[in-house]
């Protein structure tokens, strides 16, 4: 039975018995004022990204596991889009004094098993107290080559994507209307819940593709942010974007259009990326258009060659 923690040096104290493990990459780990890593062969890759209680999960539909868990995903997926190994995390968690001990311990488990799962080792981090929870993971990645950029399509490239989208849009619908455990919904609920960086395809992509970036914010939105910083345009066939087989099932039993949340739903971590056509054959994942010169518009089509008329906004956080 995990012992009352009441005081920060003691959550400290239990978070270096649970997290400080002897590691090859890491000469000085948790406790100190801060972590010493071994040098990277390659060149390092660092991000950072949040997750807020009311902003990106509620306490009371998500177990404090899968908000460590998501935590780690999230940030991961960035390496993944530059096309970087993942090395090592930083945890900065900010908690209300009301959280039992018993969900902080959870918190860190999770966010200690995705770490373990994306190949990191958690080093460090802060604590501090908050009005609601959050934590915020800086993670560190190292690159062999060149990375991957958003700024790098060119006219021609074929548009690639790497996993499934709209997935975790609707397992948040489902938690939100009380429907998670219905067996029709469970994989969706895992997609939102249980978020997997896509490592080993960024790590395929590298050298081989010519830009890419994950699906935090939506497909159309972050694709548009892909072509907005290459200076392309693009066409693209939404009946070829992956998803999961029951999709449209579970997005009109939460009363949810399912073109809308194919394009719109974020927090996929899919990646989308563009390839000259001659090494799309080489490359993960589904074809599902390809980039215009920029001059031309952006087209949203079916299989059939009409116009999708449908530019759905993503996740923005000022809107």
């Amino acid at each position: 039975m995990a012992f009352a923690l009441r005081n920060e040096r003691e959550r400290i104290e239990w978070l270096r018995s649970q997290l400080d493990r002897p590691h090859p990459h890491v000469c000085v780990g948790i406790g100190d004022d801060a972590a010493v890593l071994e040098p990277f062969a390659g060149a390092p890759v660092l991000s950072v990204d949040a997750a807020v209680e009311g902003v990106h999960f509620e306490l009371g539909w998500l177990a404090p596991h899968d908000v460590g868990w998501r935590a780690v995903a999230a940030a991961t997926s960035d390496l993944a889009a530059m096309g970087a190994r993942p090395r090592a995390a930083l945890l900065a968690l900010a908690l209300p004094i009301g959280l039992e001990e018993a969900r902080f311990e959870a918190l860190v488990r999770g966010a200690d098993e995705a770490a373990r799962a994306h190949g990191l080792v958690l080093v460090g981090g802060n604590l501090a107290r908050a009005d609601r929870l959050s934590v915020t993971t800086t993670v560190v990645g190292e690159l062999h080559g060149p990375p991957l950029l958003r700024s790098g399509a060119r006219p021609g490239d074929v548009i690639g994507v790497v996993g499934v989208l709209g997935a975790a849009a609707l397992g948040l619908e489902l938690l939100r209307t009380g429907r998670a455990a219905e067996a029709f919904g469970r994989p969706f609920v895992e997609a939102f819940a249980r978020p997997r960086a896509a490592i080993e395809a960024g790590l395929a992509l590298a050298g081989r593709a010519r830009s890419a970036i994950d699906v935090s914010d939506g497909f159309y939105t972050d694709l548009d942010r892909l072509a907005h910083a290459s200076g392309v345009s693009v066409h693209v066939d939404v009946d070829a974007l992956p998803r999961l087989p029951d999709h449209d099932a579970v997005a009109r039993a939460v009363g949810r259009d399912p073109l809308e949340v194919l394009l719109g739903g974020g927090e996929d971590y899919a990646l989308i990326y563009t390839s000259a056509p001659e090494h799309a054959r080489e490359l993960p994942g589904v074809l599902v258009g390809h980039c215009l010169p920029l001059g031309e518009p952006s087209r949203l089509v079916d299989r059939h060659g009409r116009s999708i008329d449908r530019r759905p906004e993503g996740f923005d956080h000022f809107r």
